[in-house]
């Protein structure tokens, strides 16, 4: 049973109702009130009493009832707490005393799992707007699936779920840093291709994703699907056409150096065109000089080409007839009769009529050179015991002469 304060003893309460009474009777009798209204006055007086009694007592048992409901949640709270963080070895009981007592003792315990759930759900909320950030990286949508944070389910918040999250980030992360290395080495390998050939490096690599060359707001570089197919596809591009602008200008080089030994070119002039033709052997791997594939250097070597052709053509008579001369020469010099004249005439007309391709017929000669030669090799034996047999003749008729 609770006692009362001393300031609600029943002695004292009723030394002070007595004392009241005795006052209002002094009253009721200055004023002249009869018994029936001091009966119905002390009625009502008593009524009031037991009325505030009432009150109190339901507001007493009302806040029994809270501090119990209040009680049953945390007990429930923490029930789902302890559920929800996976703390099965956790164990609690809300203790003896009066409802207060009890309250007072749980109210920490429900405080620290709060603090505990808060952090928990912060850590999911990291992770997963990190997952969510990768994924969105990767798919190319950018800023929009980051508008806001992912929902969390704090049915389950167990260590075991936010290590797969961890590892499902770890994962992620580690095909970001792939997929980073594979957007540098293209944009490294785009940026070799462009000095190589003289492409507009950052227009070509804008053109692609403007963060690969400026990253705004602290956003890294795209590291997309379609970014990383694009930059692919640039670089196998940029492959074939230095892989043909070598093809061609290996063809322009070599043809360089044919017109070069066909109209007997000096070295000086040659050394102009001297990166040129050092590429003729090269491989397409081999070549990294700046600019040696550019646009600017194929016109100046086909310029020099066509120039070179007209020059040749403008001296291929010359040098057709010079190669008839040398043939002529052997052939004399092997005592073979020819039809100089005729053969002359022959070239000049198949040359004016230009129906014969002048390099061909200059490789024809050459090869009717190469032939005299062989048969003036063959005859040397034969010419030299000829020339003996002049010489010993003509000394003997010497000596006959002599004699007379």
């Amino acid at each position: 049973m609770t006692t009362l304060p001393p300031s609600l003893s029943p002695s004292r309460s009723q030394t002070t109702c007595a004392s009241l009474l005795q006052e209002l009777q002094i009253i009721w009798d200055e004023i002249g009130e009869s018994d029936g209204e001091r009966d119905k006055m002390l009625l009502e007086l008593e009524q009031e009493c037991l009325n505030i009694y009432r009150r109190k007592v339901e507001m007493t048992r009302k806040c029994k009832a809270d501090l119990q409901n209040s009680l049953a949640q945390f007990e429930s709270e923490i029930a789902k707490i302890v559920s929800s963080l996976g703390e099965h070895s956790f164990s609690f009981s809300r203790g003896k005393g009066t409802l207060k007592q009890q309250i007072s003792y749980i109210r920490p315990v429900l405080e620290e799992l709060r603090s505990k759930k808060k952090q928990r759900v912060k850590e999911f909320t990291e992770t997963q707007s990190q997952i969510v950030k990768i994924c969105a990286e990767i798919a190319g949508n950018g800023q929009s699936m980051m508008s806001s944070d992912p929902q969390v389910d704090e049915r389950d918040l167990t260590v075991k779920k936010l290590g797969e999250l961890k590892s499902h980030l770890q994962e992620l992360q580690n095909e970001k840093i792939i997929r980073l290395q594979k957007v540098d080495s293209h944009i490294s390998m785009i940026h070799e291709l462009s000095v190589v050939m003289s492409f507009d490096f950052l227009k070509t690599v804008s053109g692609i994703h403007s963060s690969l060359i400026d990253p705004a707001n602290g956003q890294s570089k795209s590291i997309s699907n379609d970014t990383l197919a694009k930059l692919t596809g640039v670089v196998n591009s940029l492959q074939q056409e230095k892989q043909k602008r070598l093809q061609k200008l290996q063809c322009l080089g070599s043809t360089l150096i044919e017109l070069w030994d066909l109209l007997d070119t000096p070295p000086d002039e040659r050394k102009r065109f001297e990166h040129v033709s050092s590429l003729i052997s090269s491989s397409v791997d081999e070549v990294l000089r700046q600019g040696s594939l550019g646009l600017d250097i194929i016109e100046q070597v086909e310029l020099q080409v066509q120039s070179l052709n007209v020059l040749k053509a403008s001296k291929m008579k010359e040098l057709v007839l010079k190669r008839q001369n040398e043939l002529e020469e052997i052939y004399r010099g092997v005592h073979i009769d020819v039809n100089s004249d005729a053969a002359r005439q022959i070239l000049i007309n198949l040359i004016e009529s230009d129906n014969v391709d002048l390099s061909n017929l200059l490789s024809s000669m050459d090869d009717q050179i190469a032939k005299a030669k062989q048969e003036a090799l063959s005859r040397k034996d034969i010419l030299d015991k000829v020339d003996k047999w002049k010489h010993a003749s003509e000394e003997e008729k010497w000596l006959d002469d002599y004699e007379k």
